[in-house]
Parts: C-alpha cells; structure tokens; sequence
C-alpha cells in the first residue's frame, strides 16, 4: 500500500465514545480493593465505623453550644482535643513501629466505643455536666491520636507502590461520604431522636471496624524495630526535618487549618442563616460533600507529577472559598462555598498523602504518620480556638473572612520558602 492508498476505513467513532473515554479517566481506581482483601477489609470497616463518629462529632458542639450559648465554649472543647493529638500521637506513632499495627488499632478503637457509652449515658441525666463532655472529649481524642497513626502506616503494607495514590484517594473516598452523610444525619438524628440516641448509634458502629481488623492478617513490626519512647520518637522528628519536602507538606496544610476552616462559628452561623440542628449539620457536611465529588471524579489526579504545587495551588482556592463563605447571607450559596473549599482540601489531601507513602520508609513510618496526625488535628484545634476568639473580638462574619485571607497569604509567603514542595516530581521523588 503506497502512503496515496487510502486503505482500510477506519471504524466511524461512536457519538458518545469520547464522553465515555473522558469519564473512565474520572472515575476512581478501584484496584486496590480488587487485589488486596485486608485493604478492602479495612476499608469498608472504617468507612462503616467513621461515619458513625461523624454523629459524635456534631452532636457534642451542639450540646456544649445549647448548654452554654457560646461559640467561645464551642471553640475551648477544640483544647480538649488539642493536648492528646499534641503529644499521644506522636507516642501513638512510636508505638505503631514497634508493635503490631493492627492490634494497636484495635485495643483504641475499643477505647472509643467506651467513650461514646459514657457519652450517652451523661445525655440521659436530667441535666448534662458539662465538664462530662469536656473530659470525654479529651479522652476520646487520646484514643484516636494512639491509634491513627497505626492505620495510617497500615496502607502502605496492604498495597504496592503503584496503588498509593489509589489508595489513597479510596480512603478519602470513605472519609468524605463518612463526613458528608455523617454530618447531616446527625443533625436529623439529633432533632428526632435526641443525644443519647446519636452517641448510642454511634458506638454501635464501631462492631463494623472490629470486626474487620479481627479478619486481617497481623502487622508485626520488623525484627530491628526501636523500642517506644523519647529516643524514637526524636528519631522520626529528626528525618521530617532532615525532609524539605515533608516539612513543607506539614507547613503549607497547617497554616490552612488553623485560618481557613473556622468550625467552632458553625452553630452561630447556623441560627443567622435560618437555622438550628439540621443546618448546622448542612454546615458541617458541606466541605465533605464537596470533597466526597472530587475523589468520585479524581481519576485526573493520578496523572498529575507535579504534586507539590498541586497543594500550593489547591490551598490557595481553599482560602479563597472561606473568603466567599464568610460574606455570603445565603444559605445554598454558603454550602456552596464550603463545598468548593471542601474540594480544594481534599485534593491537598490526596497529594500529600501520596507523597508521604512515597518517600517515606517503612520502619520509620509510624512515628512520621504520628507527626502528621499531631498536625492535621492540632491544626483544626487551634483554629476552633482561634475563630471563636477573633469572633468574640470582633464579629462572626469578620472572624471568617479574615481566615480566608490569612489563609491565601500564608500560601503566598510559604511558597516562597518551599522551592522543594513546589518543584517535586512524583516521578523523580529523590531529586526534589
């Protein structure tokens, strides 16, 4: 056949081939759940038992807010939460090297079921404590700062390398329709059927996360594994330092948490837009609805290199929507805006979690997650704190759009001071 011949006609494409190519690439990569059962275990366990903490994650700043009437209250249950995730995360990630992950997870996650009992048993006395919620809000978060980091060093094991970002995203996947629905129904839970119920459903989920690490296969730690405690824990806080790119992951995400997400203003801002328990829990599901959206069609992000400023660029879209949340008077429009923020998060999410698998070793990996958990969930906490401060200052609406922007320009000043984060390359992770 000369290059003249027009030779064989090519099959006519079908109308809708191209639409339909375009949404395989959106669609999420399931293959991690295909190949690994005690991913998929784990997975669905959490995903049952998450959703469930949602309930309790609503319904106790609700009862601290109808007890005393004030944000600021709201704000100081974030320090509850803060001293643990300061400090038992990172012994949680020393712990979570030297012993087995799985039966880490499961001995706190038995903890937790025991909070949430005892939740519900102080809903049903005549007249809530309040220093009840305080203290069980304490010990719940020291639970779960003791064992996150196992659960998060257990991913790596259960899928290989070329899975990480699946995986990743997959967990989100869990994490977003968790926090999406959660949120919402609690706030239906909440008016129909009352405190005790909620925190008591909640408890009962936690069977469902029991039941899937009873089924897995053990997570020992390697033979020359350090024993927990002061020296391990430096260790790994040594080699995040020792890691631009590491520390610019933690920096960049932190400086979004603390201005950018002002939760502890939700159940004031809830009653402003027309509302009471079921607002408040639209407020609180949004974000996660939006980012529930991202990872159902962030398939693109597999193909993106350039994960670093992936984040640079997805907080600054974040600071950006709290900005818009904060001077909007409507309601549909002020889910709207906390969807998008939502969805710039979760997109940073994905990226940093992929680069931390990435480059980070096993034996050590921990004591890293501990770090990264002392940061995503202080983080929060002290931006309860600060919102409901700059709220009792100033105002609600002020408090929230001045954290949109401190959040857009810590971006810009960080990235000054992170050529690394900016410049790696998923393909060359050593180079950057």
């Amino acid at each position: 056949m000369t290059a003249s011949d027009p030779g064989p006609e090519e099959p006519a494409a079908h109308p809708g081939g191209g639409l339909l190519v375009r949404a395989r690439s959106l669609a999420p990569d399931l293959s991690p759940l295909r190949t690994s059962p005690d991913f998929r275990r784990l997975f669905f366990g959490n995903g049952v038992s998450f959703m469930g903490s949602q309930l309790t994650a609503v319904a106790v700043p609700f009862q601290v807010y109808r007890i005393t009437g004030s944000s600021l209250a709201v704000g100081l249950l974030a320090l509850c939460h803060l001293v643990p995730q300061l400090t038992l995360s990172l012994v949680g990630g020393s712990l979570a090297d030297s012993m087995d992950r799985r039966s880490l997870v499961r001995r706190c996650e038995l903890g937790m079921l025991a909070v949430s009992l005892l939740l519900a048993a102080n809903a049903m006395v005549g007249t809530p404590r309040l220093w009840v919620l305080y203290v069980l809000a304490f010990v719940g978060a020291g639970f779960d700062a003791l064992g996150r980091p196992a659960l998060w060093a257990m991913i790596p094991r259960l899928v290989p390398p070329e899975q990480f970002v699946a995986a990743s995203s997959l967990n989100a996947l869990y994490f977003n329709l968790g926090a999406a629905a959660g949120p919402a129904a609690a706030g239906f839970l909440i008016a129909g059927a009352g405190l005790s119920a909620t925190y008591i459903v909640d408890a009962l989920t936690f069977a469902a996360a029991l039941v899937a690490l009873s089924r897995m296969a053990p997570l020992p730690p390697a033979d020359d594994a350090p024993a927990p405690g002061w020296s391990s824990i430096v260790e790994g806080l040594r080699y995040a330092r020792a890691r631009p790119v590491l520390m610019g992951t933690y920096l960049i995400d932190y400086n979004a948490m603390v201005f950018g997400m002002p939760r502890a203003l939700f159940p004031a801002l809830a009653s402003s837009l027309g509302g009471g328990a079921r607002t408040l829990g639209f407020l609180y599901g949004a974000p996660y609805a939006g980012a529930l959206l991202v990872t159902m069609t962030g398939g693109w992000m597999r193909q993106l290199r350039r994960q670093g400023a992936g984040i640079a660029v997805s907080v600054l879209v974040w600071g950006l929507a709290i900005l818009a949340f904060g001077l909007t008077r409507s309601l549909v429009a002020a889910l709207f805006f906390l969807a998008v923020a939502g969805g710039a998060d979760m997109v940073s999410g994905v990226f940093r979690m992929a680069i931390w698998n990435r480059i980070i070793p096993d034996h050590i990996r921990g004591r890293l997650a501990g770090i990264e958990l002392a940061n995503v969930t202080s983080g929060p906490a002290l931006g309860d704190v600060e919102a409901g401060t700059v709220a009792a200052l100033t105002s609600v609406r002020f408090s929230v759009v001045s954290g949109g922007v401190a959040c857009m320009v810590g971006v810009a000043v960080l990235s000054v001071f992170l050529p690394s984060l900016l410049s790696y390359d998923s393909e060359h992770p050593t180079a950057s």
